[in-house]
Parts: structure tokens; C-alpha cells; sequence
């Protein structure tokens, strides 16, 4: 069948092989099925709910970007990274005032209607033993569900990656059809850039999106198609950055992140930049992170404490990659070729531009999805044969991944509920390690306690601003004024720097390096600030409060 034409499951006659007689079923039960992946994904997406701020901070960054847009407006733009996200969270602010609950409710919304676009734009095109294993992984897979309620950018990036999958498989179907034409095709093409558009100010990495379309079609010899698509994405970036310099006065998304990434140090610019090695052992790094730990990972086969990479593990599954992919091109299966493309381009550039220190799993999660077609089209193609034992082994290894993201995702969502009903009853802090509640409760403290010019130092200044009820915090990210010799701040610089920024007080927490072990030592970075000065000038500190029993977080007033 020409999968690029065909969007409706065909029924095969006289199936003979186990894959074969699949396809006939899921093509007879394909409403049953699509509901019921939604109806579960929705069910997950409430029993796993989340009332409460990560630990992560960056969720807390996009609130406090949402709300500074609002309330700063026209002097704040969000630059720490891509800013649709902020923009649209302002947005909300603006409608509805800064109520945590229910921007999460917008990211239930936008997990269930970005797998709705998934489904619907890949439904048909590759193999339904393919296809309905990565269906039911993306529905249920514990991280995504997690991320459903939180506000990352994840639920709402889902949502946009569906949106161009939609519109990609839509607009080819119409070149297949009648070709590249521009006046029948405004409307599709528009739409079509528009999603390249949004999902390129999304996620900074999703930029490739475009070179990935621009070089699909010239492997296609589609010229008229690279120009409408390049037009059409033009013609909403343009408008979009004349609207940000001249009402913003604003820098472009990839200023201000590249000067981070490029740096040896992302929090010590005194190191310089990054060269070719270096760069080539990011990928290296973060090719052995992604692919040998946060890839099964994700799929349930390893402990999430584990921290060992094994390189040939990650070749392995580089080859299999591949493999899918070849298979896919060589059946001119157009869609996935396209999607591959741009999702190998994504999570190469990522591998290449991210510190291998913020091994973080959402980095390989939103490629997950294409990548685990790849691997089980490559599997498919080898054992697609009728009497073939390997069609066994594949189901096995289907319902092996199926049934371990579902099983981990039901577990977690369970026990989530008497932390969630907590929650949603007042008490905003269950759930949280001692060291957390007090760091927490002293930022409360300080927007309840302390006059409204004061100025806190915080290390965690966002989740500082959440809950001291949207009281801005100093943000403290590296050791400032560092000592080369002792690795602290020189304290009359420290001093300086502080009396010229106007900040007032410092939360000093007890953040846990290990959130599973108390012991284990505690985020020294402000203590390595302040720890210099109090001994050097003991009176400049003044103890005004103390949170907590143990772990405690203390406020300090600087006197200058």
C-alpha cells in the first residue's frame, strides 16, 4: 500500500502472518482503540497530577517569565531560552491572574491533544505492530505523564510537534494528490509554516525543523515546495521579530542561550569557550547519556538510579536507528522520512550543544516517539516473513515495553494521590523533603515578613517567587567574585556586588545534593558566597529568621 495516500487502515485478505492478522484487528477496532488510548492518557494525566513546583526549577522559570511579562511589560522578555511557552503562560496571566492550577490544566490539556495529533497524523502510515506499541508508549509513558501537569515545556511542545506532524502529513498527501500549487494550497501552506513557526519557538532545538522540510523536499526535487515552505515559515518569523524588537526592544531567542552554550563553564564564563574537542565530547557524552541510560530508561528497563552509560550499548542502538530508517527510505515511506529527519537533526543538535552535566531525560524524551518507530520498523523489517519465529520475539519485546511503561506509570500515578489530595486541600508543602518545606516557607516568610524594597539573594530565586506569592528574588546561580584559590567569593567583592545590586537578604538553604539522602551533603554554592563574609565581617550578617527543625533554611540581613 502507498502508506503517503492512504491515511484509513486497508483490511488484508487471508492473512497469514501474526503481523498481518494485527493489522486487520487494529484496522477493525481503530476507534476503540484511539479513544481508549485518550480516555487513558486523560485517566493517567489526573491520578498523576502534580499541584506542586518541581525541584527541577525551570517550570518555576517559565511562571515567573509569565508573570514578569505581564507585570514588566514592555521592559521583560524571556531569553534564559526559547520563549513561546513564557509568552503564552503571560497570556494566562493576563486572562486569568497567576493561578497555578489551572495553567497545569492547560498542560493536561495540551499531552492529550498533542498524542490526538500523533495518533491521527501517523495512524496508517507505518505498520500497525509498529505503530500501536510507540501509540500506547507516548499515552502512558510515566515521564510525559508527569510532565502533563507540570509547567515545562514538554506538554506544550507535545501539542506543537503533533501540530506539524499534522500538517506535514497533510501537506504531502496534497502534493502526492494534485503537486505543488500555490493558490489551492495557501491555506495548508500557511498552516504548515505556522506550525514550523511555533514549534521552532518552542524548543530552540526545533529550529532544525526547517532545514529538515527545506531538505526534504529538495530530496525530492520538490523546488516549488522548499520555496512555499520557506516563505511560509518567513512569513511568521519576520512579523513575529519585528513585533518583539519593536515592542520588546528584545534580542533574538538564540542570543542569549548561545553565549551559555558555548561556554567550557555554563556557570563560570572565566573558563572561556568551547572548542572542536570539546564539542565532539559533548556529543560523545551526551550519545552515551541519552542512548545508553535515559533511552531504556524511559522505556522502563533500567533503574532510574543507575547511573552507568555503556558505549556499546549506545552503538547498538544508534545501528538499529539507522537501520529503521534505511528500511523506511527504501519504501519511499515519505512521512517518516521527513519526521526521521527532523528528529535525528533535533537530537543530534542537542547532543552537540548541551553540557553533558544537565543530563536531563527530557532531552531524549520528545524524540522518543520517532526514534522508537525507527527501532521497532527495523525489527519488523527483518522478521516480516511468514513462519518466521522472530515475529514472536518481536511481540515479545512489544508487550515486554508496553507492559513496563504502563505498569511504572499506574504505580506512580496511585501513589500520587494522597500527595495530590493533600495538595489540592491547602497544604501546598506535602510532599516535599524537610529541606525543600523550609526553603520554601522561608520565601513565603520573606514576601509575608519583609518590606516589599527588600531584595533576597535566593538559589532557587523562581521557586522563591512562586511561593513567596510573586515577590521578586536575586538569583544566585555560581559562585560570584570566585577566589581561584579557595573556590569561594572574595568577600570585599562579594559585598560590592550585592550592595550595588541592591539585595537586602539571602536565603541560605539546605538544599540536598541527593534528594534521597540526607546525608549526603547539601547545595553549597550561596554558602560559598557568604561563608567568606561572615567570616571575614561577622557583623555584616543578621540572623532575622530560621525555617525549620533540621535542615533548616536560614534569612540573613546583609548590613552593608
Amino acid at each position: 500500500m502507498n502508506k503517503d495516500k492512504k491515511v484509513a487502515i486497508p483490511l488484508i485478505k487471508n492473512p497469514k502472518t501474526v503481523y498481518e492478522k494485527f493489522e486487520n484487528w487494529v484496522a477493525k477496532n481503530d476507534t476503540k482503540i484511539f479513544y481508549g488510548l485518550t480516555i487513558l492518557t486523560l485517566f493517567l494525566s489526573f491520578i498523576s497530577f502534580n499541584a506542586r513546583i518541581s525541584e527541577a526549577h525551570d517550570d518555576a522559570l517559565y511562571l515567573e517569565g509569565g508573570w514578569r511579562y505581564v507585570n514588566e511589560f514592555p521592559d521583560y522578555f524571556y531569553t534564559q531560552n526559547a520563549p513561546l511557552y513564557p509568552l503564552f503562560l503571560g497570556l494566562l496571566v493576563k486572562l486569568f491572574g497567576f493561578k497555578l492550577i489551572l495553567f497545569k490544566l492547560f498542560s493536561v490539556l495540551f499531552n492529550v491533544l498533542g498524542f490526538v495529533l500523533f495518533y491521527k497524523s501517523l495512524k496508517g502510515r507505518i505498520p500497525a505492530i509498529v505503530f500501536i506499541p510507540v501509540a500506547i508508549f507516548q499515552a502512558v509513558n510515566h515521564l510525559i505523564i508527569y510532565y502533563a501537569s507540570m509547567t515545562f515545556t514538554e506538554a506544550f511542545y507535545f501539542f506543537l510537534q503533533g501540530l506539524f506532524f499534522f500538517y506535514a502529513v497533510k501537506i504531502i498527501d496534497a502534493i502526492n494528490k494534485d503537486g505543488v500549487q500555490l493558490k489551492p494550497q495557501l491555506k495548508l501552506w500557511l498552516l504548515f509554516g505556522l506550525s514550523m513557526f511555533l514549534i521552532s519557538t518552542c524548543k530552540s532545538s526545533a529550529i532544525v525543523v526547517v532545514p529538515a522540510v527545506l531538505l526534504f523536499f529538495a530530496l525530492e526535487k520538490k523546488w516549488k515546495a522548499v520555496g512555499f515552505s520557506l516563505a511560509s515559515y518567513l512569513s511568521f518569523k519576520i512579523i513575529y521579530e519585528v513585533l518583539v524588537r519593536s515592542i520588546w526592544k528584545a534580542q533574538n531567542q538564540f542570543a542569549g542561550q548561545s553565549k551559555i552554550l558555548l561556554q567550557k563553564d555554563p556557570y563560570n564564563k572565566a573558563l572561556g569557550d568551547e572548542d572542536m574537542a570539546g564539542f565532539i565530547q559533548r556529543f560523545v557524552d551526551n550519545c552515551n547519556l541519552g542512548l545508553s541510560k535515559r533511552f531504556y530508561q524511559l522505556l522502563g528497563w533500567r533503574d532510574e538510579n543507575n547511573i552507568d552509560v555503556f558505549g556499546f550499548v549506545t552503538l547498538v542502538t544508534i545501528a538499529i536507528i539507522i537501520i529503521g530508517f534505511w528500511k523506511l527510505a527504501k519504501q519511499k515511506n515519505k512521512v517518516m522520512f521527513l519526521f526521521a529527519l527532523f528528529t535525528g537533526a533535533q537530537i543530534i543538535l542537542s547532543f552537540i550543544i548541551l553540557q553533558a552535566r544537565w543530563d536531563q531525560p527530557r532531552i531524549t524524551l520528545i524524540c522518543m516517539p520517532i526514534l522508537l518507530i525507527l527501532m521497532l520498523y527495523a525489527f519488523y523489517s527483518f522478521t516480516n516473513k511468514p513462519g518466521s519465529m522472530g515475529q514472536m520475539i518481536y511481540i515479545a519485546i512489544a508487550v515486554l515495553m508496553v507492559g513496563s511503561v504502563s505498569i511504572s506509570s499506574l504505580k506512580r500515578g496511585f501513589s500520587n494521590l494522597p500527595i495530590v489530595q493533600k495538595n489540592l486541600k491547602g497544604d501546598k508543602y506535602f510532599g516535599y523533603t524537610p529541606d525543600w518545606q523550609n526553603f520554601l516557607k522561608a520565601s513565603e516568610w520573606c514576601a509575608d515578613s519583609l518590606s516589599k524594597e527588600s531584595l533576597v539573594a535566593s538559589r532557587k530565586a523562581p521557586m522563591s517567587f512562586v511561593y513567596g506569592k510573586g515577590k521578586k528574588f536575586f538569583p544566585i546561580y555560581s559562585v560570584i567574585k570566585k577566589d581561584s584559590l579557595t573556590e569561594q567569593s572574595n568577600p570585599d567583592s562579594a559585598l560590592a556586588f550585592f550592595k550595588e545590586k541592591k539585595v537586602t537578604h539571602v536565603i541560605l538553604a539546605s538544599l540536598r545534593l541527593d534528594p534521597n539522602n540526607a546525608s549526603a551533603g547539601f547545595i553549597n554554592t550561596v554558602h560559598n558566597i557568604f561563608g567568606p563574609i561572615s567570616q571575614k565581617y561577622p557583623e555584616k550578617l543578621r540572623l532575622v529568621h530560621t525555617e525549620g527543625a533540621f535542615e533548616q533554611a536560614y534569612i540573613y540581613e546583609i548590613k552593608y
